[in-house]
């Protein structure tokens, strides 16, 4: 009976350690993404400083404002904070001897690489749900109540688009990109009897004018007597709507949309003929998170794994790690922007520093082992 049991006793005592392993890798992690969050949301504030003030936005509005953008920024810190969580988590327990007593007792490198990539697999799962239900809705949320806190009942920013009014006039454009460019426009024009007289739609337009709107695919509808006169144009122009401080309030960021919006948006700009690398290279981004939080956690692996035979004090680890990272940070986004400058293909773009940063970490754990 006890030998038949040796297995079972010995299997859960390896899950236990497990356990252990990824629980202390999720409490540092945890910790590291709260102090970044906390330190990028005052950031945040004080940029927000420069809006208050304008119509009736103030500081409440402000901290409301960052508050609503929170699931972004811990998007955005999750891959950074699992390299640094992983390289604290695994440098406590070299510095307190557990990882050499853990290898004395026969659980091997990959093994516990193992359990902490499965702590890292429930964060991606966490964080992907957050991404594609929580932070959009929140992001939107956000700019509606500065949109509305600034320029009043005169501009409203819905789920739909946004509409505007000028006098008889009113606008509902579905969307707006971050390079100024509106999907779906439409134009409804009163008489002062307030009886309709033009409606425009336009497939798409260029809004990033402070005096003229060029538009394209548009169709003038007018009510007559005999009935309702259609005529569709090519291209066309009219007198601008909405200053560029509007403009650029009620931008869509592509990080803003949810993967369907992302999708849907790509495929309007495609068909108007408009430029959609800047969206396809957030849709691939974003797809890419998971690669790039697994690829960052490797990469503190072999960090770890390769400082720790060298005896050095956990603040030049921790120093060192977070040096690292703000310079592999900065190189993702060098490489984002130049993609961008240079047209290069949306796809490639968004994973190159994944797997560069995979590929480094495999080489440092070939070497060192």
């Amino acid at each position: 009976m006890q030998i038949s049991q040796l297995p079972l006793n010995y299997n859960k005592k390896m899950k236990r350690l497990d356990f252990y392993i990824g629980g202390t890798f999720l409490k540092c992690f945890s910790l590291v993404l709260i102090i970044l969050a906390v330190l990028f949301s005052c950031i945040e504030f004080l940029s927000e400083l420069d809006e208050v003030g304008k119509g009736l936005y103030g500081l409440g509005n402000a901290a409301i404002f960052v508050i609503f953008t929170l699931p972004k920024c811990l998007i955005d810190l999750m891959p950074f904070s699992a390299m640094l969580g992983g390289v604290i988590a695994l440098g406590l327990l070299a510095d307190h001897g557990e990882l050499i007593a853990m290898q004395a007792a026969g659980i091997s490198t990959p093994r516990i690489c193992a359990a902490v990539f499965a702590a890292v697999m429930l964060i991606v799962l966490a964080f992907g749900i957050m991404a594609e239900t929580i932070m959009p809705q929140m992001e939107q949320a956000a700019r509606r109540s500065r949109a509305q806190a600034i320029y009043g009942p005169g501009v409203n920013l819905t789920k739909q688009g946004f509409w505007a009014r000028r006098q008889n006039s009113f606008i509902h454009v579905h969307k707006i990109s971050s390079e100024g460019i509106a999907a779906g426009v439409d134009i409804f024009e009163f008489d002062p009897q307030g009886r309709l007289k033009t409606f425009t739609h336009a497939q798409s337009a260029n809004i990033r004018n402070s005096r003229l709107w060029t538009m394209k695919g548009v169709t003038r509808k007018v009510p007559t007597g005999q009935g309702i006169s259609i005529r569709k144009e090519a291209t066309g122009s009219m007198e601008a709507f909405l200053n560029m401080e509007q403009v650029a309030v009620l931008e869509s960021p592509p990080y803003s949309l949810s993967t369907p919006d992302l999708r849907d948006y790509i495929s309007a700009l495609q068909n108007s003929g408009q430029d959609a690398d800047p969206y396809l290279l957030a849709l691939w981004r974003k797809l890419g998170v998971p690669l790039t939080t697994g690829a960052m956690a490797l990469f503190s692996l072999s960090f770890v794994f390769g400082i720790r035979h060298n005896r050095v004090s956990a603040g030049h680890r921790i120093t060192l790690a977070t040096l690292i990272g703000f310079g592999l940070y900065f190189s993702d986004q060098v490489i984002m922007h130049t993609g961008l400058l240079l047209n290069l293909n949306p796809l490639l773009t968004a994973m190159i520093p994944p797997v560069c940063i995979s590929a480094l970490a495999l080489w440092r754990l070939r070497i060192l082992y």
